[in-house]
């Protein structure tokens, strides 16, 4: 193997293990083979392009083109686009799909699921470190400067991943691969000086070969290299061992994710799953999430809760960590719930279906559930009433993807009255539920005192903070605004009066606290867009948080202080005397409302990726299935078509162009033009042409190389005189040579005929001669730039000069 085909190897071997930190990002690593296999084809493009040879940007040209045609043909036609022909398919589909895939990072959490667009994002990436490196190692013949591609390609995957166990064998595959990389091109270096001076006298062997030509051993620069390697991947991996940890500051540590604790599924430890739900409010393409139907008479304030945030350590609003318990038959009573509010409670049966693309580990159920029936392995936290997926291995969790779950709950129908009577609450609920950060702003109580100045008992207070920020305040709803921490967040969002769901929740949950309250935050789900069918779609941008707060007799109580279009107020928050509505919230519609709308059909605001996976209605589907959607359209087939040809095609291109130029050079008949066509047929099969050689010696140099004989050897001498006659016979003498065409053809197969199968394919396919090419662009460009210099002077030499008499 020749010294660049051995830095090719290794430049792709490198990007490989170096992309290995990336599999630990998604749950698949099936990605990985397919970028394994489009490098090769990269790699080799390039071990082809450097063999004819070819300029160095036409080469990097070559393996892009190359590159780019692959992902078109793998990706192109999965971004649902509406489009048709090959443009649609190979730019438009590609360029939807690869936003669609930069979407799915910012929505969901590592591991993240392996939708297409991911994958896209996976495989090109890996492509276009893959060819920096190549690049830089290979073509530019700096293998140092190539672990800056692969240095950048691993500290995004570890900065994502946020390191783990696995981040050592990460670390140890990168540097190998690296290395090897060094070594190779230090070997390759090393064989071009010939022999090992200094190795000992047993080492004679070539430096090519790496090895002593007697003893078989290492030579010593390779050895030292190998040592050094060795010595650096050990020191690297053995001293941040030896190092002290450091903590996770504000942000928490790695564990402050949604595992954690000791045994499996033994505590919830700190999570806020609200990372993520702004981007879901601001998501482009707001695709489904859950799907449900439910006999609930009021479908409009039935909210799917996740999980409650009970701790305010003045930082954020995170859930304590708190036992767990295996899922009962039947949930214990909701606590603070007493036998008269229950009495008046009806239980409502809900089926949820939720989406593939969604890993939420804590279970969306309506509150307060009584009963749930789902597979899988399900914890039960009883203080929040929540379900968490189980521990299931290393840095794996049982999640909701895909599953379909029923759930028996309690609509709740509490009437002021109730609320307003309310006992005090158990002193052991309002010492955990009503602690506040010592670095609080006095502004948060200060506000909320003079907010409910008036008030005589909790609800009133309650209602007065929830009209406060949805009615009277002046607050606007934005889902742009940076969710912010620290104490000092809910101060500046009283000061700015602008924010979302979060904000809002925050602010009221901290101000109730501030006056005496039980309140808690919770995350989840608003009702979601009733459809024709029955059904209940939710969505992304129904993700929501609101505050809860205690009531003694009636248990953790819904309100709703964000002023945002879509949202219900409950009826039992409902301010008793009358005031001013806001604007932007509505109620939404009874389950037996009718659903007028007087914008687009579900089917054209259905997007692509929910079209495909059925979740558009039977709209959308009649749609489809009268738009011809079942197929694709003769435009698109010719497109895929034409595609594919030329991409088999790109093989060919050389032997087509060798085929061109040769019948060109034997069209025009002359003698010159004949002996060049012999020559290239020559350097085709390995004879380089030698300018300084007369055609007599030349010709003989080309029959011995050749090993031509018989008719072939005379057709090469017959060409030979034919061109000494045409340089040295006087004007006028030169006899007619109608064979001269055909004798080249067979001088031709001569040469093809004398060497093994594997030179004759690169004869045809590959030609050496293609470096004419080469030589005529610089030919061209340097004859331009000449051109261009001396107009330049000639301009020059006319300007008047300064100062000139």
């Amino acid at each position: 193997m020749s010294g660049r085909a051995r830095l090719t190897l290794f430049a792709a071997l490198a990007t490989l293990l170096t992309a290995w930190s990336l599999v630990p990002l998604v749950e698949e690593a099936g990605w990985l083979l397919q970028a394994a296999l489009l490098l090769a084809v990269q790699s080799a493009v390039g071990a082809g392009a450097r063999r004819v040879p070819l300029a160095r940007f036409l080469t990097v040209a070559a393996q892009l083109l190359v590159s780019l045609l692959l992902l078109a043909f793998l990706f192109g036609g999965k971004a649902g686009s509406s489009g048709t022909g090959p443009l649609a398919y190979l730019v438009t589909d590609l360029g939807a799909l690869f936003r669609q895939g930069v979407q799915d990072v910012g929505e969901y959490a590592i591991p993240a699921p392996l939708t297409d667009g991911i994958r896209l994002l996976l495989v090109s990436g890996v492509l276009l470190i893959g060819l920096l490196v190549d690049v830089l190692a290979v073509t530019v013949r700096t293998a140092a400067a190539a672990g800056l591609p692969l240095l950048a390609l691993y500290s995004v995957a570890a900065g994502l991943s946020g390191g783990g166990e696995a981040s050592w064998v990460s670390f140890l595959l990168a540097g190998c691969g690296y290395l090897m990389l060094l070594l190779a091109e230090g070997r390759d270096r090393l064989a071009q000086w010939g022999r090992v001076f200094g190795a000992g006298s047993r080492e004679r062997g070539p430096v090519a070969s790496g090895l002593a030509s007697t003893g078989g051993h290492a030579t010593a620069p390779v050895r030292t290299g190998r040592r050094i390697g060795v010595v650096a991947l050990g020191v690297a991996l053995a001293v941040p061992a030896a190092l002290p940890a450091l903590g996770g500051g504000m942000l928490g540590a790695q564990g402050d994710g949604e595992g954690g604790g000791s045994g499996v599924g033994g505590t919830i430890s700190a999570v806020n799953p609200l990372v993520s739900l702004q981007s879901n409010l601001n998501a482009q393409d707001n695709r489904v999430v859950l799907r449900y139907r439910t006999d609930s008479p009021q479908q409009g304030d039935q909210y799917l809760r996740i999980l409650a945030l009970d701790e305010f350590n003045g930082v954020k609003w995170e859930a304590s960590g708190r036992a767990l318990a295996d899922v009962p038959k039947q949930l214990p009573n909701p606590p603070g719930l007493d036998a008269q509010v229950r009495g008046t409670a009806v239980e409502v049966s809900t089926n949820v279906s939720a989406s593939d693309g969604y890993s939420q580990r804590y279970l969306p159920m309506p509150y307060p559930a009584t009963a749930v029936e789902i597979g899988g392995n399900w914890r039960f936290e009883p203080a929040g009433r929540t379900l968490v997926g189980d521990q299931l291995g290393k840095d794996r969790f049982q999640n909701v993807q895909g599953a379909q779950y029923r759930v028996r709950s309690l609509l709740l129908r509490p009437t002021a009255a109730q609320l307003q009577n309310a006992l005090p609450a158990d002193e052991g609920v309002r010492a955990e539920y009503t602690k506040l950060p010592d670095n609080l702003p006095p502004v948060v109580a200060d506000t909320a005192r003079k907010v409910t100045q008036g008030a005589r008992d909790d609800y009133t207070r309650a209602v007065k903070l929830q009209d406060y920020f949805a009615v009277s305040g002046g607050f606007r709803y934005n889902t742009k605004t940076a969710s912010g921490t620290g104490p000092d967040a809910v101060a500046r969002f009283l000061e700015d009066k602008e924010g979302f769901c979060v904000h809002f929740a925050f602010s009221m949950a901290a101000m109730s606290r501030a006056l005496g309250i039980p309140a808690r935050v919770a995350v989840g789900f608003t009702p979601g867009e009733k459809q024709t069918d029955g059904t209940v779609n939710v969505s992304m941008r129904d993700a929501h948080a609101w505050p809860e707060l205690y009531f003694e007799g009636v248990g953790w109580t819904r309100f709703e202080p964000t002023p945002r279009s879509g949202i219900s107020v409950p009826d039992y928050a409902r301010p008793q005397t009358p005031v001013a509505q806001p604007s932007a919230p509505s109620t939404l519609p009874t389950p037996g409302a009718a659903q007028p709308s007087a914008g687009p059909s579900q089917a054209e605001d259905c997007p692509p990726d929910q079209r495909k996976l059925g979740e558009c209605g039977g709209a959308a589907a009649a749609q489809d299935s009268a738009s011809g959607g079942g197929g694709a359209s003769p435009v698109a087939v010719l497109g895929w078509t034409a595609a594919v040809l030329a991409l088999l095609g790109l093989p060919f291109l050389p032997l087509l162009w060798r085929t061109r130029l040769r019948n060109r050079r034997l069209a025009s008949g002359g003698v010159a033009a004949a002996w060049l066509e012999l020559g290239d047929a020559a350097w085709d099969v390995g004879t380089v042409p030698d300018e300084a050689l007369s055609p007599r010696r030349a010709a003989a140099r080309m029959v011995e190389r050749g090993r031509l004989e018989g008719g072939a050897a005379a057709a090469v001498h017959r060409i030979t005189a034919a061109l000494e006659r045409a340089l040295y016979a006087p004007a006028g003498t030169g006899a007619a040579y109608p064979e001269l065409a055909e004798d080249v053809r067979t001088a031709r197969a001569g040469l093809l005929a004398g060497v093994g199968r594997r030179t004759r394919l690169r004869a045809l396919l590959l030609p050496r001669s293609a470096a004419r090419l080469s030589w005529a662009a610089t030919a061209r460009w340097s004859g331009a730039a000449s051109a261009l210099s001396a107009r330049l002077a000639s301009v020059r030499g006319r300007l008047p000069l300064r100062g000139r008499g």
